[in-house]
This record gives structure tokens, sequence and C-alpha cells, in this order.
């Protein structure tokens, strides 16, 4: 999914779910920050294929590793950015490092399910998912994800509104 905003429906609907246990702007963040890779490669004409090495669990692995030490840092304001949508949040560096690879992993299956270009288990060369799900059916269930955990967000606030707030630690 070359820079679609189909990621951020399991993003969204895994973050809002384990909410208390990882962190929310992470996992959002996490879970596009790998299609700067086909960008490049459209942008740049790069001959290489769209959906290359950021495209593998093992570079998926790199990203979530600097993408928690890069995000760390700025914890405070991505908090910040998440009340604002009504949750409060205190990110740790667990918090940020779980969301980092859930972000990017799933990013690399879903994706493994529609192009035939990626070695998600790299050095191993091939596929083995892609075509076990339909473009249709990955597409639909990034949607129906994103749908879900707006739901989730919403009871969330709603939860937040009536018995107190919701933190990293759970209900206060």
């Amino acid at each position: 999914m070359p820079f679609t905003p189909y990621h951020f429906g399991p993003a969204l609907f895994i973050g809002i779910l384990l909410f208390p246990f990882i962190d929310l702007a992470t996992i959002m963040v996490a879970s596009v920050i790998l299609d700067l890779e086909p960008l490049a490669v459209i942008l740049f004409d790069l001959q290489m294929p769209l959906h290359a090495f950021f495209h593998t669990y093992l570079g998926a692995t790199i990203v979530a590793c600097g993408l928690s030490v890069s995000l760390y840092p700025f914890r405070k304001y991505l908090n910040e950015i998440v009340s604002f949508f009504g949750l409060k949040q205190e990110s740790s560096m667990r918090h940020i490092i779980s969301a980092s690879f859930i972000g990017t992993y799933s990013h690399v299956l879903l994706d493994s399910f529609l192009y035939s270009e990626m070695n998600p288990f790299f050095p191993l060369l091939g596929n083995p998912f892609v075509g076990l799900l339909g473009f249709g059916f990955v597409y639909n269930l990034c949607v129906v994800l994103g749908v879900a955990g707006f739901f989730i967000y919403l009871l969330r606030v709603i939860l937040n509104l009536g018995v107190g707030r919701i933190d990293g630690d759970g209900i206060s």
C-alpha cells in the first residue's frame, strides 16, 4: 500500500485497544513510516522495487529501533497531541519501543499479502504470504479495523468523561 492511509486503520485499532500498554502516537507513526521507501523510489525514480529492504522484518526492526530512539525525547509533545484528542497518556521508553515494533511489523505483514516483490524474511528470498489474502480483503480489513478503532476511541473518551481519566496505567 504505497503511501496510503490504510495502515492507520489497524494502527488505530491496536493502539486504542492496547492504549494503556503502548504509545498511541508512536504506533500511528510507525505504521506508515515504512512507506517513505516506496515514496522515495517513485519521487527519485530509483531503480529498485517499491517494497524493498525496509519492507522486510529486518528493515522494520532497524526502523523501529531508530524510531524509538528518535521519538523518546519528544514524548512530552506526543502526549500533548494525544491529550488534545481526549486521552491522557504518560509515555515510557517501553511503551514507545513496543508501539514502534507493532506498527512497523504490522505494516510489513499487511503488505506481504499484496506485493510479490517483497522478501519479508530477508535475507531469505521469496514471499510466502503473497496472494493468501486478496487486495480487497486486506484493504477492507484496514478500513473495518480503523472504524472499530474509532468507536473504541469514542468509548474511551466517553468513559474518560464519566469515570475519571484513562492514562498509561488504566482508569484512575
